[in-house]
């Protein structure tokens, strides 16, 4: 007895990760990188055996994690990424992977997100309910905790998500002062390869990102104002404006009166975030068909006070007659109802729906639910940089709100009168006030 208990050896768990992964036929389709410690690999292939083992049962009810990982898969897969084990990693299998469970410095990211073969950001998972605010630090730690041997674009990653699978926060490394802001979905891979891919060198021969990498770089270092054919009120809402984005505040109002020249001042600051910050696309609410058309023949009609060119004659400008964005278009004029239309994925919509002003119904749109919203492919979330809403009805900010926070984008509104709701919606960021009062 005693020398049968003598003659027994300690199996240490390197040896029985090995075992485990023969038992199991875990050896040939697991492909870990290189440098993984074995204590790595023996954690995976433990979480795969018992992932199995679940699997086997049948009947085992999914936790909170496993629910949240679950419509974090289906919200990557709707924005284009194709999601993976360790066991299958194949960064190369399209052009973005989320890699499940990747090792690094202190853990496991939830998932590695790789474009273009070169791992870019990570993706935290929490349970519904969890308050994503605190979560970022955790995050904080993967995107500089990746092995330099894994191939990346920089060191910290630059994009980093945590997420509930109902809730989203993202957070851009590059910016500035970094902090996390509200998503409605995952950004795609092309979007993320754009950001971080330097853009061609300017006419004058500068190279790189003039200003900042990221637009909220950019929104730091716009040039100085020239006031064109401004006056003095508008003059003063735009550097306001400015001043409301340089300080990355994602929402700002201006009031001013009826006549003041609303639409000119912010056709002045739109051609200024086009041109100096570089934004993608600006978007321009209004109230009806009527004012879109009007909104469109003063864009025709701006002459930039820089080379006295029409704004029409630098960036394409057009007003939506049908539920097809041209994504050519630096500026989309159109109306609310129409735009939830086509996020709701709508082939066609009612030119009549948009004719009346949603002022004559007001009473009954404040009767009615919010408009649910939906993820649509075609029309991503950061497919608009910037939003701006002229003179609309506050049921935009109520009945059509999930419309606006659909987009990854700073909401920019146009009033004379702001009612309470109004100002709420905007985080009480009154940035201008020409009032009447003040006119007169």
């Amino acid at each position: 007895m005693n020398g049968s208990a003598a003659s027994r050896r300690v199996v240490t768990k390197f040896e029985f990760y090995r075992h485990v992964m023969s038992k199991y036929n875990l050896a040939k389709d697991c492909h870990f990188p290189r440098d993984l410690p074995d204590f790595r690999i023996f954690g995976y292939a433990w979480k795969v055996v018992l992932v199995r083992k679940q699997q086997r049962i049948g009947n085992i009810m999914p936790t909170p994690e496993e629910l949240a990982r679950q419509n974090i898969d289906k919200q990557l897969i709707a924005c284009g990424w194709t999601i993976q084990d360790m066991s299958g990693l194949n960064r190369y299998a399209s052009l973005g992977v989320a890699v499940r469970e990747f090792p690094v410095t202190g853990g496991e990211a939830d998932y590695l997100l790789f474009v273009d073969g070169k791992a870019v950001g990570v993706v935290e998972a929490k349970p519904a309910g969890t308050t994503l605010s605190g979560v970022a630090e955790q995050a904080g730690g993967y995107v500089v905790g990746l092995a330099p041997s894994i191939p990346h674009v920089t060191l910290p990653l630059p994009f980093q998500y945590e997420s509930t699978g109902v809730e989203t926060l993202f957070r851009d490394n590059r910016d500035p002062s970094p902090r996390s802001r509200r998503a409605f979905a995952f950004h795609r891979p092309e979007t993320l390869q754009e950001w971080v891919t330097p853009p061609p060198p300017s006419p004058s021969g500068e190279h790189g990102w003039r200003g900042g990498e990221t637009l909220r770089g950019r929104l730091q270092n716009l040039p100085p104002l020239n006031p064109g054919r401004m006056w003095s009120a508008q003059i003063e809402a735009v550097r306001c404006l400015e001043q409301s984005l340089a300080q990355d505040k994602p929402r700002a109002l201006i009031q001013m009166a009826t006549g003041s020249g609303k639409t000119f001042t912010a056709i002045n600051a739109i051609y200024r975030l086009i041109k100096f910050g570089k934004a993608r696309r600006v978007l321009f609410l209004v109230d009806r068909a009527n004012l879109a058309k009007q909104a469109l023949k003063e864009f025709q009609a701006f002459e930039t006070p820089d080379d006295g060119r029409k704004f029409t004659e630098l960036y394409n400008a057009a007003r939506l007659e049908s539920n097809a964005i041209d994504p050519v278009n630096k500026v989309v004029i159109t109306t609310i109802q129409r735009l939830y239309s086509i996020l709701s994925g709508e082939p066609e919509f009612n030119p009549e729906n948009e004719e009346g002003s949603l002022f004559e119904v007001g009473s009954v749109l404040e009767k009615q639910p919010p408009k649910e919203v939906k993820y649509n492919p075609r029309i991503p979330i950061e497919f608009f940089d910037i939003i701006i809403t002229d003179e609309c009805h506050r049921s935009i900010y109520n009945l059509w709100r999930g419309v606006l926070e659909y987009f990854d984008a700073h909401l920019i509104g146009l009033t004379a009168t702001p009612s309470k709701q109004t100002l709420g919606f905007f985080n009480q960021n009154l940035v201008m006030e020409y009032s009447r009062t003040r006119a007169v």
